[in-house]
């Protein structure tokens, strides 16, 4: 059973949108409401009184420059400083967002996102209001949480954010390093294929760590633009430049006695990972515009699905730097590796899904439990996870059966399938995509940016899928 507690407040004028996040939000959210416009953002404020406000930086008036945006973050502020705000903005309005936050934004999140990262972001943000307004942060079952952290074996948060260990030998000798090394303030290194839940196990670590108590910050280190590299992790005082009207903290500085997150570090350039190696080796930073140097207490974590060795022959990736944050390594196992664990997975995530749409499951008989098995899973947990939702969705008796189980035998794994051509098993691989993006537009009812989140991909990546495949 996932933790939930608090409300949030979701204000975007974009009806798939909230849509998508009226599905999303009440897994880790006791309670989720949606308004199209900061019309009634007031009376929702005194009614409602969310914990977390979602907040859109455009709206379809007359003018879209995110100064809408800027002035509700302003106002929010002032007639309730405690509930926290997070904001939605397109890449191209980030500076937007940077301003935002210097006036008192908790953190924004870039279309499309990822979810994953936004249910970090948000419960990391509802969290810290629980604990300003002096409310504690229990699960649904009434066990306390730490903050984005672990109760038990299972995250606090969304369905895509568990940390199952299950029975698989990989996954076993994985458990016993995290209970070694989560105590100390060891740097580490966390690799592995998309969707093994890489920042999940971040969180594991930091949860059972002696800075439980204190915040994780994450940073997504490859989504950050060049400019604004620096200001975003050091920090930048005022005047440093245009419109830097206050001084800034940055993350190293938010993530002081706590744990500093950097996720999909193998995308950041060359250049800047020197910046980045000098402030981790010193454990201070100067920010932008200044000359003081600011002692930051953190533990350091890092994940990516890149091969940094690889990266360090090529010359891409500084090898200084990858000995720095690779005191410690942990490799996730992809679903294929471990497929003991596939259909107890599967039962928790039908049990949450089961609970967040309503349905009287209770549980996944045995041909559907043999499809899973047979599956391929290159898209691992997360993959797995939006495939049991949709059955969830579409299922009709009290047991997953195989034909909610929407697969194509093309999907099935190359050792379930005897003397099968290399490129037969690819052009197989590129039909079950197909058929996985045409239903996820079915599914979502022809809005784009709903369909890619039921695959768990950008919007960019979904119309390139799209493209592909003539849709």
């Amino acid at each position: 059973m996932s933790a939930k507690s608090g409300k949030i407040l979701v204000v975007d004028d974009n009806l798939g949108i909230r849509q998508a996040l009226k599905i999303l939000l009440p897994i880790c959210f006791d309670s989720v409401e949606t308004i199209s416009s900061p019309s009634t953002l007031v009376s929702m404020l005194e009614s409602f009184r969310p914990d977390v406000v979602l907040l859109d930086m455009n709206f379809n008036t007359s003018i879209n420059t995110g100064n809408e945006g800027l002035y509700w973050v302003s106002e929010i502020k002032k007639m309730v400083p405690d509930v926290e705000v997070v904001l939605f903005t397109a890449y191209a309005d980030i500076q937007l967002a940077v301003e935002g936050m210097k006036r008192g934004a908790f953190d924004f999140v870039v279309k499309p996102w990822d979810n994953e990262k936004l249910i970090g972001i948000l419960t990391s943000a509802r969290d810290k209001a629980r604990r300003a307004m002096g409310r504690d942060t229990r699960s649904a079952s009434g066990m306390t949480t730490k903050g984005p952290g672990m109760t038990g074996d299972v995250e606090a948060g969304s369905a895509g954010n568990i940390m199952f260990w299950g029975s698989s030998k990989s996954m076993a000798a994985i458990r016993k390093t995290v209970q070694k090394i989560a105590p100390t303030d060891a740097t580490v290194l966390i690799t592995g294929e998309n969707g093994t839940g890489k920042d999940v196990m971040a969180r594991e670590i930091h949860a059972h760590s002696l800075r439980s108590e204190k915040p994780m910050v994450a940073v997504d280190a490859g989504a950050i633009t060049e400019t604004l590299f620096e200001s975003e992790l050091f920090g930048h005082v005022k005047g440093a430049f245009t419109d830097a009207h206050t001084d800034h903290a940055g993350k190293f500085e938010q993530a002081d006695g706590g744990t500093l997150f950097l996720d999909e570090i193998g995308n950041i350039p060359l250049h800047l990972q020197a910046k980045l190696l000098r402030v981790i080796q010193s454990r201070s930073v100067v920010r932008v515009g200044g000359s003081q140097s600011i002692p930051v207490n953190i533990r350091l974590i890092c994940a990516t699905n890149m091969d940094l060795e690889a990266l360090v022959r090529e010359g891409r990736f500084r090898e200084d730097l990858y000995y720095r944050i690779n005191t410690l390594h942990i490799t996730l196992p992809p679903l294929r590796e471990r497929k003991e664990d596939i259909v107890p997975l599967a039962e928790l995530f039908a049990a949450q899904f089961a609970e967040k749409y309503h349905r009287p499951l209770t549980g996944i008989d045995g041909s559907a439990a043999e499809i899973l098995k047979a599956q391929r899973w290159n898209g691992n947990i997360r993959e797995l996870q939006n495939c049991i939702e949709k059955a969830v969705i579409l299922s009709e008796g009290k047991n997953l059966t195989a034909k909610d189980i929407q697969v194509d035998s093309s999907g099935i794994s190359s050792s379930r399938m005897s003397g099968q051509s290399s490129s037969s098993e690819a052009k197989n691989i590129a039909w079950d995509e197909e058929r996985m993006v045409r239903d996820a537009i079915e599914s979502a009812r022809g809005n784009i940016s709903a369909a890619a989140k039921i695959l768990g991909v950008s919007r960019p990546t979904f119309y390139a899928k799209m493209k592909k495949y003539g849709l």
